[in-house]
């Protein structure tokens, strides 16, 4: 079920890896942020938006894997918004994406995978601010809303996954080091801090998510192994 983090903001978070949706309501409607995962699950999300009374109005992919490539036909045949880096990668790997997605979950609508649209100068009806880096993945996003005091971060900053470098791409341990930097900068004055896996943060626990990135990253830069318990732990 969706539950309300901030004004207007809620998360529901999948069975698989933790996964979550963020929702947020605009003056013209609702902005689905990377749906998923299962096809029952989707089909639960959707019932749950049309609890809320409000129409879906656009979709946003933080980052172009495949489990938040996703989306239903319940959710509306409306645009879905992502960076233009993240639209055209999406494009590139949208056959493997399906093929990912129909290995692992169940009842996943896959002719709707990576279907997205790169977001307007202006943001369109995406609220907040977008902040664009390249960590983790090719144009990888997180959402500043700044009026609301919640950051949403995308595939970083989880309490149950380490930090996932782009094995593909070099100077990638810069990279996530230099994103921090931007996303601690914007979740400066946030009270709520959401993950793309994994809980929310709020308060004190925000800067607690930041260093436990950087002492990740920081053990790396000395050659060692992290002392990090978090699923996805190198062995």
């Amino acid at each position: 079920m969706l539950n309300e983090v901030a004004d207007g903001v809620w998360v529901r978070q999948s069975g698989w890896v933790w996964s979550n949706t963020t929702v947020i309501r605009t003056g013209d409607g609702l902005i689905v942020v990377d749906p998923g995962i299962g096809g029952a699950e989707l089909d639960e999300l959707a019932d749950d938006l049309d609890r809320l009374g409000a129409p879906v109005v656009a979709g946003f992919c933080t980052h172009p894997h495949w489990d938040h490539l996703l989306w239903h036909p319940r959710f509306g045949d409306v645009p879905r918004y992502a960076t233009a880096a993240c639209a055209r990668m999406a494009g590139e790997v949208r056959e493997r994406a399906q093929a990912m997605a129909a290995e692992t979950a169940t009842g996943v609508p896959l002719e709707l995978i990576g279907l997205l649209t790169p977001l307007p100068a202006d943001g369109g009806p995406v609220p907040g601010e977008v902040v664009e880096h390249d960590a983790h993945a090719v144009g990888h996003a997180a959402v500043l809303l700044a009026d609301r005091g919640v950051l949403l971060a995308g595939d970083m900053l989880s309490d149950v996954l380490i930090p996932l470098l782009d094995p593909r791409r070099t100077g990638q341990e810069e990279a996530y080091e230099a994103s921090l930097d931007r996303l601690a900068e914007a979740a400066e004055h946030v009270d709520v801090l959401i993950p793309g896996h994994g809980a929310v943060a709020k308060g004190p626990e925000i800067a607690a998510r930041f260093a436990t990135d950087r002492a990740y990253l920081e053990a790396l830069r000395r050659g060692e192994e992290p002392d990090d318990e978090r699923w996805g732990k190198r062995r």
